[in-house]
């Protein structure tokens, strides 16, 4: 498998990429303990969400249209662009396409609805942000641009050279067009394809500068010491909206440092100071071992415990829509 080819720096060492103020991936051992040891919540076959989105061709303005496609694939239109984050299409979030984690509910956008899509950020290689069948189909039909941190548009590239991707590095901003533009932020992660490619491409978060203000976008990450999400508010300024993920948490022991839990999720949120958050990375795809309810129950807890209104951390299904 072709990876990243590129100079030292202060998070890569010439073959890995890593993060000094993360964690690294769990040992083997650790894996192999935790499906030895699993006692996964059942979820259903299906759960359909009510409701579907059929989007404007695109959004002018001050304005900015947000719509939850499912997982951590959003839709966001702003000044005349349409945006699509870790766009998942495909059945499964796997290499696979007859086993892996299966999709309980369809795409909040049924694909035929799609406006035509300029941009599209994949924030790592992991199979349930990066799919590449997805892709492969956007590249096909609108030729949009990839933003990805380096070494993932290597892995797209190789899978489909019709697939525009263009590599990036933290802290690197990329103009959009008509005042939008993205930065690459780090991220409590890490990334892989398969058992041999670990921290072999980057992981990365994305800051988004809109006519309606700045999203901070958050598609996987541990919560740590809060350190990355209060380096965005010192470096970007508190952002007018957070997209944050609250599920895939349990066993606490083994996915602490790679995802948050809704209480750590809100204290992220306090951490960066975003006037509002979204809640994604739940109820699409079975990928630990909490039930398909527990993260949105887990939120509303919180932050009734907390005295926080319920309308400052929002958790949208598939085919809902947030303007700003």
């Amino acid at each position: 498998m072709k990876t990243y080819e590129g100079p030292p720096s202060d998070h890569f060492d010439g073959m890995y990429f890593f993060d000094k103020d993360g964690s690294p991936p769990k040992q083997l051992s650790d894996v192999l303990r935790w499906q030895l040891n699993r006692k996964p919540e059942k979820w259903p076959e299906r759960a359909p969400s009510p409701y579907a989105d059929t989007p404007p061709p695109q959004v002018d303005g001050g304005k900015a249209r947000l719509s939850y496609v499912g997982h951590a694939s959003w839709l966001i239109q702003t000044a005349g662009l349409n945006i699509l984050v870790d766009p998942v299409w495909s059945e499964r979030a796997s290499p696979f396409s007859f086993a892996g984690p299966k999709r309980v509910n369809d795409p909040g956008i049924a694909f035929d609805k799609l406006p035509t899509i300029d941009i599209i950020l994949v924030s790592h290689g992991h199979y349930d942000h990066l799919d590449v069948r997805t892709l492969s189909r956007l590249a096909a039909k609108f030729s949009p641009r990839v933003i990805t941190p380096l070494g993932n548009d290597v892995t797209i590239k190789s899978n489909d050279a019709n697939i525009r991707a263009d590599g990036f590095d933290w802290n690197e901003r990329i103009e959009l067009g008509d005042g939008v533009a993205v930065t690459l932020v780090a991220t409590r992660h890490w990334s892989a394809r398969g058992l041999f490619d670990r921290n072999k491409a980057l992981w990365a978060s994305f800051v988004m500068e809109t006519p309606a203000g700045k999203i901070y976008i958050v598609c996987d990450s541990g919560y740590g010491d809060g350190v990355h999400f209060r380096r965005v508010r010192e470096k970007h300024g508190a952002p007018r909206l957070a997209i944050l993920p609250i599920g895939a948490y349990e066993p606490r022991w083994f996915m602490r440092d790679m995802h948050m839990n809704p209480e750590d999720a809100l204290k992220a949120l306090a951490d960066c100071g975003a006037q509002v958050a979204l809640a994604h990375h739940h109820g699409t795809f079975q990928l630990t071992d909490e039930a398909i309810d527990a993260p949105v129950q887990a939120l509303t807890t919180a932050l009734d415990e907390a005295k926080i209104p319920r309308e400052k951390f929002l958790a949208l299904k598939p085919g809902q829509t947030f303007e700003i």
